[in-house]
């Protein structure tokens, strides 16, 4: 709608007609291309390092027997018990030590790796079987080998869950760039957006075209994923 159209009352519940001013004047009047590739990064970033870091420790937990394994275990299940808001404080000043707030990497560092994804693709390693492990360190396969070679191809199902639900998470995340984010140049999409809306409140055809590409990658990320969603979780590399 136009914002004529939108400011009209009784409001319309469906356009006249179509009107891009509101995206022309996102994209053309605003930083928002560079929140947009700003929130692109840091939460690419995260999706790789918490597949990968996940991966090795989730594998870890399933599979080797080392000393306080169990214990780590329990501490580090115990930490998604606890609210950011009670580790935000200590995560700025560990940022603010590593001289890295007003940058992309106070956002991307606490978030290379969670406790959920850890334990999520432990859960899933612990399903499958063995033999195809076993089989592969006697073809001389190290323990690297058959974690990126026969258990990760084999785990596609949890690999996608923690890619989106860590894309989601990361891409939505408000609190804590507002916390460790001031100059505009390094905002998010979602804080970008906020500050949007404080500045042009009458434009509301910018201010709802700004959230429709917002929510756009979102959306994109869930279909891409749907289809491996819904392959059979339980399924195997043992044949006949």
């Amino acid at each position: 709608m136009s914002d004529a159209e939108i400011n009209r009352f009784p409001p319309a519940l469906w356009p006249s007609g179509i009107d891009l001013d509101g995206y022309r004047y996102v994209i053309g009047n605003a930083m928002f291309p560079r929140w947009f590739a700003n929130s692109l990064i840091v939460s690419l970033v995260a999706v790789v390092s918490n597949l990968l870091l996940g991966s090795l420790g989730g594998y870890a937990f399933a599979r080797m027997r080392f000393a306080g394994s169990r214990p780590l275990l329990a501490l580090m299940l115990a930490t998604m018990a606890v609210p950011f808001q009670l580790t935000m404080i200590p995560t700025f000043l560990v940022m603010k030590r590593l001289g890295l707030i007003d940058t992309l990497g106070a956002l991307i560092v606490p978030s290379l790796v969670t406790p959920f994804a850890v334990f999520l693709l432990r859960q899933f390693f612990l399903s499958l079987p063995r033999e195809l492990e076993e089989a592969a360190w006697l073809d001389g396969c190290s323990r690297l080998g058959v974690l990126f070679r026969i258990v990760l191809p084999l785990s596609r199902p949890a690999l996608s869950t923690v890619a989106v639900l860590t894309f989601l998470t990361t891409w939505n995340d408000l609190t804590w760039p507002l916390i460790a984010i001031n100059h505009d140049t390094q905002y998010t999409l979602q804080l970008g957006l906020t500050t949007f809306q404080g500045q042009h409140h009458t434009r509301w055809s910018a201010v709802m075209a700004g959230n429709m590409i917002t929510v756009l990658p979102v959306l994109l990320a869930f279909l891409f994923a749907q289809k491996t969603f819904i392959q059979s979780i339980t399924s195997s590399g043992l044949k006949g």
